[in-house]
């Protein structure tokens, strides 16, 4: 006999009235406890969301092209915004979309910028929150994806390297998801691993074969403490089906032709402090950085002599041995294998740029886990993660009172893009990068903004590369004219006479008039200088309405 909607309207509120009165059975027996919880979580949302609320455009440098792809997915069908005519969709052959599809989604109740900002929290909230699921797998304290934090506004995110950020906090969740299946195994446990595991696909294929490799590791190594193998298959089998289904149809551009190594350059280590904070101009940066990583330390001693002080192994089986045995040797050898990736990978492979810099934060994130768990009383709990809040929200205000900054910094390009019709066939160059703390340009694509807000055509784009799911489509009339390689930096060999014929409208940002650089077309003349930013016109070009 079916159970009617009633019956099942009765024990949805009977679960929910019984999760209501635990949870205040909690708060009161353990209100120093529930305090250290609710504090952490506080910490961890000023420190992702705050900065990305305090600032309209972020300087965040490949961002704008990110909100061109969110719109590119969330207008696509539209005709008035022109992108189906430039663009076709790739999903599996480049599996490169979370981010965008998600940004498309919250884009349909929001503003495209609004959008933007929200997807970039939800990604960068996966680095906290990827840490404490890897610590709760390993059988420590979920209140230690406090440690993910630091990680938040690195150098690598002020670039913009958002879909490899949101992936390696999905990269912690897989290992600890991995943990608890042989753990104690669940249906539930096996869906949740899969899930995420095709969700690393999709956020960043170079990320995904190391989160499959991970769970075979978990496999192996806790074996002795486990006796379970089996309950990682049917996890597994998806992603493995996916994997082989894009290797049958990317291209050569996207595999960048395999992972390119060369001899171990231990002078790299010296490079580490940079490439972990070296997002902003002057020392505060820095002191900042110091700071935390005094605040890591004293958790971590604070976690050892708590270990030792509350004699944890008492009691201990041999398959608790062999358990702590395991995930400290699945977190070392993990982070071992990123370690040497940055040491020996290239700064570039095909396309790809800055590739050996981003090992450094996956090695750094993984080999905290090999951190004991916090020891058992709240008030130690509340001492020992204090320091390290206090650090957190020290850098995260620090990147708002920046980001704030580069607010002012944009009035101009906001009030001159007002003069820009809706889809426009729109040339940038940029040749002034001064006037933000940033140690490099945030303007070098703020002209991508306006396609996302606008629709229509640029002069660069990152599809050129043809890694992202978002292709220009062959031989079409339609598609701007392709540049050649670094074009973007090089803003100079913007033909007028040959290139600027596709274009009607051209944004520069430039210390003086480039009305000079135009003299090839007479009829493209000035029609607005606001700031560092000129916009120019050609004669009979659409205008706004």
């Amino acid at each position: 006999m079916s159970e009617s909607a009633d019956d099942k309207k009765s024990k949805v509120k009977a679960a929910i009235a019984g999760f209501a009165s635990k949870t205040l059975r909690t708060v009161i027996e353990s209100p120093l406890a529930t305090a250290v919880i609710v504090g952490t979580l506080a910490v961890a949302v000023y420190v992702v969301a705050y900065p990305l609320m305090v600032v309209h455009y972020p300087p965040i440098t490949d961002l704008p092209f990110h909100a061109s792809a969110i719109s590119i997915l969330r207008h696509y069908l539209d005709p008035a915004w022109h992108f189906r005519e430039q663009f076709s969709l790739h999903f599996l052959e480049a599996p490169y979309w979370a981010m965008h599809a998600l940004g498309a989604l919250f884009a349909l109740f929001m503003p495209v910028v609004a959008a933007t900002r929200l997807t970039t929290i939800v990604l960068l909230a996966l680095l906290p929150a990827g840490m404490a699921v890897m610590f709760h797998g390993m059988r420590k304290s979920p209140l230690l994806g406090l440690l993910g934090l630091p990680f938040v506004w690195n150098t690598l995110s002020h670039w913009g390297f958002i879909n490899f950020m949101g992936a390696i906090g999905l990269f912690g969740m897989v290992v600890g998801l991995a943990l608890m299946v042989v753990d104690r195994p669940s249906r539930r446990r096996q869906v949740l691993l899969g899930g995420v595991l095709l969700l690393v696909f999709a956020t960043h294929i170079f990320r995904f074969p190391f989160a499959l490799a991970s769970v075979v590791g978990v496999g192996l190594v806790m074996w002795p403490a486990t006796r379970r193998w089996k309950p990682l298959i049917a996890p597994l089998t998806p992603s493995i089906l996916a994997l082989v289904a894009w290797r049958l149809v990317t291209n050569k551009e996207l595999s960048g032709g395999g992972l390119k190594f060369q001899r171990p350059d231990f002078g790299r280590l010296r490079q580490v402090p940079d490439l972990l904070f070296g997002g902003f101009a002057g020392t505060e940066e820095k002191h900042l950085a110091n700071v935390m990583y005094v605040t890591v330390g004293v958790l971590a001693l604070v976690c050892i002599a708590g270990f030792f002080a509350e004699r944890r192994w008492r009691g201990w089986d041999r398959k608790d041995w062999y358990w702590g045995a395991g995930v400290t040797v699945l977190a070392l050898t993990i982070a071992g294998v990123f370690f040497g990736m940055y040491l020996s990978l290239p700064m570039e492979i095909g396309i790809w740029w800055y590739v050996y810099p981003r090992e450094i934060v996956s090695t750094l994130f993984v080999v905290l886990g090999v951190l004991p768990t916090l020891p058992r009383a709240s008030w130690v709990r509340l001492a020992a993660l204090a320091p390290l809040g206090w650090a957190v929200v020290s850098q995260g205000f620090f990147v708002a009172k920046n980001y704030a900054r580069f607010d002012d910094a944009t009035r101009d390009f906001q009030q001159i893009v007002r003069g820009i019709p809706p889809a426009p066939r729109l040339g940038y160059m940029v040749f002034d990068h001064s006037g933000s703390t940033r140690s490099t340009t945030p303007f070098i694509h703020m002209p991508a903004w306006v396609q996302a807000e606008k629709g229509g055509w640029l002069s660069f784009h990152f599809v050129e590369w043809n890694a992202w799911p978002m292709r220009y489509r062959k031989n079409n009339p339609a598609v701007p004219p392709l540049t050649p390689l670094r074009f973007e930096w090089t803003p100079e060999r913007f033909d007028i006479a040959t290139r600027g014929k596709f274009f009607d409208w051209f944004l520069v940002r430039s210390p003086s008039s480039p009305e000079y650089r135009f003299r090839a077309d007479p009829s493209i003349k000035l029609v607005d200088h606001v700031g560092s930013w000129w916009l120019l016109k050609r004669d009979g070009a659409p205008v706004p309405r």
